[in-house]
């Protein structure tokens, strides 16, 4: 089957990574009817966690934002594996993006604009979400960014096995 939103991310200069393995007790995606939801994916490049520690001291918006660009590819490379195709994605509900902030940052917005702009130019119209945007004081293995994706699938083809 050929992806046209695969090509399309081609075409703006990035790649769909290998989905990463999960580094809990946990499973990557799961759907519930048309609804499918990532876990919290982190910036991880390969088996590399690219951006770590918290923004506004060690990173500044920018690396942040790239953080935020890597999770998300992340999070669609877990629903193209679950799906077989993100063709089959018929529209982006919601992301949902926590930022590893230093005391006094509140540019969390901006750090997830990178990621909800690249939905928005894959999707369409359909890459328009709902989204929070939330500083913690701490994340998982010190990334920078996790995001969890929401989307609701076309429902006409049946979804592959998710692994566990």
């Amino acid at each position: 089957m050929t992806d046209r939103i695969v090509a399309k991310l081609k075409d703006l200069g990035h790649e769909l990574p290998h989905p990463p393995a999960p580094v809990g007790a946990y499973v990557s995606v799961k759907q519930i009817g048309d609804l499918v939801v990532t876990s919290g994916q982190l910036p991880f490049v390969g088996k590399m966690l690219t951006f770590k520690g918290k923004v506004g001291a060690a990173l500044q918006t920018e690396e942040a934002q790239f953080a935020a660009l890597h999770a998300v590819l992340n999070a669609l490379a877990h629903v193209r594996q679950h799906l077989g195709s993100l063709e089959r994605v018929r529209q982006v509900l919601r992301l949902e993006g926590f930022v590893n902030s230093a005391p006094g940052f509140q540019d969390q917005t901006r750090v997830l604009n990178r990621a909800s702009e690249l939905l928005g130019r894959l999707f369409g119209e359909a890459g328009r979400h709902t989204r929070i945007a939330v500083g913690v004081a701490e994340l998982p293995m010190d990334a920078a960014v996790e995001v969890t994706l929401w989307v609701q699938a076309d429902m006409e083809t049946p979804a592959a096995e998710s692994p566990a």
